[in-house]
């Protein structure tokens, strides 16, 4: 059996794992000496060590232990909402399990990066006391970081600073400066604007708080946790999704410790895998980013100490698509009335169907799914509720040709009207249709009832002899 271990003021809690999870740790653990005898080998015969991956520490020698994030729950209490875990019965339907979503976007700022910068700022405080009062703290953040920073900054009487990134969302930044944060926009990602703001520490004296990374912000972000088991005793699985992995390990580990069985699974946007790299890697290593609808989870490379904790508890990550996250913010919207950014629901984004965690060995279970942030702009939200319609086929576009007659367009609208197709835009082109000069290619965009309808669309336009240039294959 494998025993983990921590330490509780004078009281050693010691969480044993049994079952397939410990006979899995075993296993690992085994191959893991294995392939240190070879190396071992290898470097002797050759005569110089060979390494590809940063070794693993003990539990006892993590940066971050259960005992950090209990104190860190009981330090936060009275400044941070205990947000609900209730059971979600619309999207339960929809993935097959029973779905738990704990709603980190009901925090104050608007997610659960409250937790981590108020642990960060009060352990600061308690240390160093009315000199950090004078200096201040300075962080990089992409908005929810900053918002919590600077929102826990003002309550506790701490100047702060923000570097934030061009695609930080309008919405965060004006929040910020509402806050009362000395906002400066630098750097095309988070990873440009951390190590903008890593100059300004000397130059000004700064206590810089890594927003993911370091050991009171994974411990403060844990405390979702310990409030998970809480309100959900009988949890299987605890999905989260993962940026710079302060979140998921700061969870992993207190899930872990008080549910040993309990399986912990990270999700992070296809256009940042930045946690599958490091994972392949053995080692946080930079990875390519693309922009994102999950721009909160945009970090090119995970936290070293973050990745540390998680690469001991977390059981494996997992990618999802725009298209899934897209989908995800829609459901919130229409089942839960939840306005959530699209990194606080890429968890969700992978459990609905066709992602990435729609399988067989979830179905049924008792699934948490932490919804990280609700800070989005109305204008980005619009285009992710549009192109979510569009992938649940309730949005179509098509070309079709139709004569240049009077009466031509008529026919086609009268076609859709038929079909109960919705007329969202119409647009015909001239000029580069290359084929009869008595004809004309007509774009619309119509609203639908899902990917049934548009299917018999479809097939009624071309029964009606309309050449069609269709936006979806079936």
């Amino acid at each position: 059996m494998l025993a983990r271990a921590s330490l509780i003021g004078s009281y050693r809690i010691v969480a044993r794992c049994s079952g397939p999870a410990s006979t899995r740790a075993i296993r690992f653990l085994s191959a893991e000496a294995v392939d240190d005898t070879e190396t071992k080998s290898r470097a002797a015969e050759k005569g110089k060590p060979k390494t590809t991956s940063a070794p693993k520490k003990s539990f006892e020698e993590l940066p971050v232990q259960y005992a950090d994030i209990s104190r860190a729950h009981v330090a936060i209490r009275d400044g941070v909402v205990r947000t609900e875990c209730k059971r979600s019965h619309f999207i339960s339907e929809l993935v097959g399990a029973n779905v738990y979503l704990k709603t980190e976007q009901r925090q104050f700022t608007g997610s659960f990066k409250e937790r981590g910068a108020r642990n960060a700022l009060l352990q600061l405080l308690q240390s160093r006391g009315n000199d950090f009062k004078k200096t201040g703290a300075i962080a990089a953040s992409a908005g929810n970081h900053a918002l919590a920073l600077a929102y826990h900054g003002k309550l506790l009487d701490v100047p702060v600073t923000v570097v934030m990134p061009t695609v930080a969302p309008l919405a965060k930044v004006d929040k910020c400066r509402k806050f009362g944060a000395r906002i400066i926009i630098h750097g095309a990602h988070i990873g440009e604007a951390k190590e903008f703001a890593e100059t300004l520490v000397e130059k000004e004296n700064l206590t810089y708080i890594n927003g993911y990374d370091d050991p009171p912000i994974i411990a403060g972000a844990g405390t979702i946790g310990i409030e998970a088991v809480d309100d959900v005793p009988n949890v299987d699985a605890v999905v989260v999704p993962v940026g710079g992995a302060g979140l998921i390990a700061g969870i992993a580990c207190a899930v872990k410790t008080l549910k040993p069985k309990t399986i912990v699974i990270g999700v992070e946007p296809e256009f940042c895998a930045s946690y599958t790299a490091a994972t392949i890697a053995g080692r946080p290593v930079p990875a390519a980013v693309t922009p994102t609808l999950a721009d909160g989870l945009a970090v090119p490379v995970v936290g070293p100490h973050a990745f540390e904790v998680a690469r001991h508890y977390v059981d494996e990550c997992v990618t999802c698509t725009e298209k899934e996250i897209s989908l995800a913010v829609l459901r919130l919207i229409e089942n839960e009335k939840m306005v959530v950014e699209g990194g606080g629901a890429a968890g969700l984004a992978a459990l609905l169907p066709g992602g990435k965690l729609d399988r067989p060995d979830l179905k049924g279970k008792n699934i948490v799914v932490p919804l990280c942030g609700g800070n989005i702009d109305t204008t980005v939200l619009g285009r992710v509720m549009e192109r979510g319609l569009s992938a649940d086929d309730r949005l179509c576009n098509f070309y079709a040709t139709v004569s240049d007659r009077p009466g031509g367009i008529a026919k086609l609208t009268a076609l859709l009207s038929e079909e109960g197709a919705s007329i969202k835009d119409i647009y015909h082109e001239r000029a580069w249709l290359h084929s009869s000069v008595d004809q004309v290619q007509v774009k619309c965009v119509v609203e639908l009832q899902g990917k049934e309808h548009a299917k018999r669309l479809k097939r009624a336009l071309l029964a009606a002899g309309y050449p069609l240039i269709w936006d979806i294959e079936y």
